[in-house]
């Protein structure tokens, strides 16, 4: 049997280098262009024929845009819905990725730091240039919150430096972890029951209790898969909301 870290590694497909630059086109490329494609599918045919009273796929639909166009108007005000179209891709692609995760033998590219990193990369980036090219210098206001007393702020200020600038590890690393430990605790419940199988009766009926685990686990993951979309998507909407409001 494979072990519980096989099932992320990265392999080849198409073998391409430029300038001593690695540029192959691997499965997790392939599984990034296949949940782009089936998101925007999913939209595209949800949307095809609207209807005044909805089906389920137009209804599904309608229910992931409110989502976060509530969770973005909640955290970033009426200004962060610009930023929408940002945010709803973000929430959509990391849905898919952790969803499409779960399938037997499929690849889970948000179990990734790079992937994940990139991700929160792009949201960093895209407050940073945005908020000092709408504040001006009036963005540093961030890193002194308005009541604090300026007596504090040689103690404050380097604070909140550090906290902004680990904004990106953060943001990341908490995706990363949570879909790398389930799927590898996952994995390993899911081997105990093969191993024990094998051991003829007195196995099978050892195989019991870690084959109700593995099933609380899947279950406890595909809860996870959402949360996690959810999550990435609510600290983006605060990210923003930095950039839009900063001292506030």
């Amino acid at each position: 049997m494979a072990g519980p870290i096989e099932q992320f590694e990265i392999s080849r497909i198409l073998p391409i280098e430029i300038g001593g630059l690695d540029l192959s086109f691997t499965n997790s490329s392939a599984y990034m262009v296949a949940i782009v494609g089936l998101a925007t599918g999913f939209l595209l045919f949800a949307t095809s024929g609207r209807r005044l009273v909805p089906g389920r796929l137009q209804s599904s639909a309608e229910v992931l845009y409110e989502f976060v166009s509530k969770t973005l108007r909640e955290n970033a005000g009426e200004e962060g819905m610009r930023f929408f179209p940002l945010v709803f891709s973000l929430f959509m692609f990391v849905l898919f990725a952790n969803l499409i995760g779960m399938f037997p033998y499929a690849f889970t590219v948000t179990s990734h730091i790079i992937v994940t990193f990139a991700l929160a990369m792009m949201v960093f980036l895209t407050v940073t240039v945005y908020g000092l090219w709408r504040n001006g210098l009036g963005f540093f206001r961030l890193f002194l919150p308005s009541g604090v007393p300026l007596v504090l702020a040689p103690i404050i200020v380097p604070i909140e430096v550090v906290s902004y600038l680990s904004r990106p590890v953060s943001h990341s690393v908490r995706l990363f972890a949570v879909m790398l430990a389930g799927h590898i605790t996952l994995k390993v419940f899911a081997g105990f029951v093969v191993s024990l199988g094998g051991l003829g009766a007195l196995g099978l009926a050892g195989s019991l209790l870690p084959l109700a685990m593995t099933i609380a686990l899947t279950g406890l993951e595909l809860l996870m898969s959402v949360i996690q979309a959810y999550i990435f998507t609510m600290l983006t909407c605060m990210y923003l909301n930095d950039a839009l409001h900063p001292g506030h």
